[in-house]
């Protein structure tokens, strides 16, 4: 009997919606945000080049960014033990993170809800509406042009904090023209 994943490992709706951003959202999106305030230009860079959590996102604070190119992430769902992943992030990111810099605490003061009512106008400013209009939307975004990418799994579990490589195995379920380019690459 095949091993069904909960609702939540997947990229689809039993409706078949899509629960992440496509390349073409992916860019819209970030031209709407390279469009806002530096602060939240670098928020929204941030969530789309690193697929961290919107609450990871918010904890992180200088002391986190690396000049050199990545972005040390605290894991925030494994129930009391503290792990760190660094996820590279472009230089551009480095860049914009660097000039946030706070004397202390971290680079943005936003609650969950403000942070996420920010994201909720950018993509609304990028034209994009739906179920994946969202920051878990650009987390599965982020994973799947990662796997369209060529990025293997293994290295895309531990960029995103997952346990299990099954969790992040629903990266590769991508369908329509997502699909279609990464079979291309066999061909």
């Amino acid at each position: 009997m095949p091993h069904l994943r909960p609702a939540h490992w997947r990229l689809h709706t039993p409706r078949g919606q899509r629960k992440y951003l496509n390349p073409d959202e992916r860019r819209r999106f970030l031209q709407a945000a390279g469009e806002t305030d530096p602060e939240l230009r670098a928020f929204c860079h941030l969530l789309t080049w690193t697929g961290c959590r919107l609450s990871e996102a918010l904890a992180l604070s200088p002391a986190d960014l690396d000049p050199s190119g990545s972005v040390a992430v605290r894991s925030l769902k494994k129930r009391g033990r503290t792990l760190v992943r660094e996820v590279p992030v472009p230089d551009q990111v480095v860049r914009q993170l660097g000039q946030l810099v706070r004397p202390a605490g971290p680079f943005w003061g936003w609650g969950r809800t403000t942070a996420w009512r920010h994201v909720k106008d950018v993509m609304a400013a990028a034209e994009i509406s739906g179920l994946h209009a969202s920051p878990k939307g650009l987390r599965h975004g982020f994973g799947v042009h990662a796997v369209r990418s060529g990025v293997p799994l293994n290295l895309l579990q531990r960029w995103l904090g997952h346990a299990d490589i099954a969790t992040t195995a629903i990266y590769a379920d991508a369908m329509g023209a997502e699909e279609r380019e990464i079979a291309g690459r066999m061909w």
